[in-house]
């Protein structure tokens, strides 16, 4: 029988330094990230969002977590879609496992989890799923609610279109700088090729420029719109 919430909550809170309340919290991911991080010490902790307050935020610490997992070949699957709703049943059989897996793989390792977050905060939403209006005030309410409902959703669009011009504009950084190692690594074998020699240290960073996660297709080459005139 797996430990209970409160067991659970008072285990989390004293490792990590947090001081989540419900079990639900962990729906967010940045809890279950920071465990696995006491654990292997690896984990990009600069990149999660410990308050994450939005489902895309969860998803996204959710990737990292996945990243994690499967750099560590851990077969455990997530269930994500499940986890970010952050109903407590869900959350309360992960973080269950996770412990379970915390009780066997943890070293006994000093561990500063404030000091790996560096110091960012961990103030997730004491519930995610908003309250419902008593029937008798709901009438009244109606019409703000409805106003405000709409403020936070458009306050939230906001913020997700600034956290994508955020992603596009990194993606499209580290893909130039991916761009300027793979000519320069072409070059450099050309020129060997052209001597009769070859780095295997080169074709070895070649294979992984040119590598694709299982899955992926790489898309039609678009025409060239010069061509097309």
């Amino acid at each position: 029988m797996g430990e209970s919430r409160t067991e659970l909550l008072a285990w989390l809170n004293d490792l990590l330094q947090v001081n989540y309340t419900k079990v639900e919290q962990c729906g967010t991911g940045g809890a279950y990230c920071q465990i696995m991080d006491s654990i292997f010490g690896d984990v990009p902790m600069s990149r999660v969002k410990m308050n994450a307050k939005h489902e895309y935020e969860f998803i996204a610490n959710f990737k990292i977590l996945q990243n994690t997992f499967r750099q560590h070949k851990i077969e455990k699957p997530i269930p994500v879609e499940k986890l970010v709703k952050c109903k407590m049943q869900d959350n309360l059989e992960f973080l269950q496992w996770i412990k379970r897996f915390w009780d066997t793989n943890y070293g006994g390792q000093g561990y500063d989890p404030v000091a790996r977050r560096r110091g960012a905060p961990t103030d997730t939403p004491a519930t995610i799923a908003p309250l419902a209006p008593s029937r008798g005030s709901a009438g009244s309410l109606h019409a703000g609610g409805s106003r405000a409902a709409i403020q936070n959703l458009q306050a939230q669009l906001r913020e997700m279109n600034v956290h994508l011009e955020g992603l596009e504009k990194e993606r499209d950084f580290y893909f130039a700088k991916l761009r300027d190692i793979e000519i320069l690594v072409q070059q450099q074998l050309e020129v060997l090729q052209a001597e009769d020699k070859d780095d295997p240290v080169l074709r070895d960073i070649q294979k992984i420029l040119y590598s694709t996660e299982e899955g992926f297709e790489v898309p039609d080459q678009p025409v060239d719109e010069e061509e097309t005139f």
